[in-house]
């Protein structure tokens, strides 16, 4: 699948769920309405777009949500496509916030997951029950640590946020090296309404990185994981350390990325409406071969990038849906 710019579409990011245990402050609303259940694809349903997707070049597979694992029965679609890998499919991934972790790191490891992304924002117990609104930090800290227990590997993703915890990042490149994790820092997206100000949330990671420097020798890196950070090496831990920068440096012109929500709308670009109705098209009865037209003639129309802007003015998120439909 090659878009109009050129970019080869490699990476498929599939949002099992909108649903979540948490409700991390920079994601969603504290009081959350979440799709009724005929709107959301069958597991069957997104393993058979799935395949359609790597049958068309797609070579990385990540599941997101909402909280995939909070999805019943979702152990089913993984094992599913992990059969993939091998077959045109190179990697399955998952993004997790680490809660049901202990109950499916050694299941995630025999379907086939290497690598997984645990979202992770502070160390201290009372920050993150702040930032999540009503979760625990031990029950992520248990996950994090049974997934390390299980064999695979552990990236954490940090949401920078303005006066909360950007007092803590040496401390979270120090406890990276200490357990082995990669560590990845994300500046705050306007995506939905949260019920907050984002212009109060935003920190520019062109800031963080200056500080980190002053204590850290971050070397630059050739290392890529398919997705848009952008990587140095911490020379006193050995480990990397990412950024995640769609406000302060725009990461399009390499984007090999769409996503699929868990309605079965297909977004060509994070922060632009662009969009195609895959459940529509399955729910026809169409062929897989009339899928796959359905999906490059969406492919088609990807734009060259997005437009993330934080409007201090209007102070409204810049796509009206939210990071947990889109897949995070």
């Amino acid at each position: 699948m090659i878009d109009p710019f050129g970019r080869a579409i490699s990476y498929l990011r599939v949002s099992v769920t909108d649903r979540c245990d948490l409700r991390c402050v920079y994601c969603m609303a504290e009081d959350m309405t979440f799709l009724p259940r005929d709107d959301v694809l069958s597991l069957e349903e997104l393993a058979r777009l799935c395949r359609v997707f790597i049958r068309l070049g797609v070579r990385k597979l990540r599941l997101t949500g909402g909280e995939p694992l909070v999805r019943r029965n979702v152990m089913t679609l993984v094992r599913d496509l992990g059969a993939e890998i091998g077959r045109g499919l190179g990697e399955l991934t998952l993004t997790t916030n680490g809660s049901q972790l202990s109950r499916f790191a050694d299941a995630l490891r025999e379907a086939g997951v290497r690598r997984i992304n645990v979202s992770l924002d502070t160390l201290s117990a009372g920050r993150f029950a702040a930032i999540t609104r009503w979760g625990k930090i031990e029950k992520t800290l248990a996950g994090i640590f049974a997934a390390k227990a299980a064999g695979l590997m552990v990236k954490i993703n940090t949401v920078a946020l303005k006066g909360v915890n950007e007092d803590e990042f040496d401390d979270l490149i120090a406890w990276c090296g200490h357990h082995g994790f990669d560590l990845c820092l994300i500046e705050t997206m306007p995506m939905g309404e949260i019920g907050a100000d984002r212009c109060d949330q935003y920190l520019p990671l062109s800031l963080v990185r200056s500080r980190l420097a002053r204590r850290w020798t971050l070397d630059e890196s050739d290392h890529r994981t398919g997705g848009p950070a952008r990587y140095v090496s911490v020379r006193e831990t050995g480990r990397k350390l990412g950024f995640i920068t769609p406000m302060t440096h725009n990461f399009c012109e390499s984007c090999n990325r769409v996503r699929l929500t868990c309605t079965g709308t297909l977004y060509m670009c994070l922060g632009q409406e662009d969009s195609a109705d895959l459940r529509r098209v399955l729910r026809a009865g169409a062929t897989d071969q009339e899928v796959m037209v359905a999906v490059r003639s969406a492919i088609a129309h990807k734009p060259r990038g997005h437009d993330f802007v934080i409007d201090r003015q209007r102070r409204a998120p810049a796509v009206a849906r939210h990071m947990s439909l889109t897949g995070g």
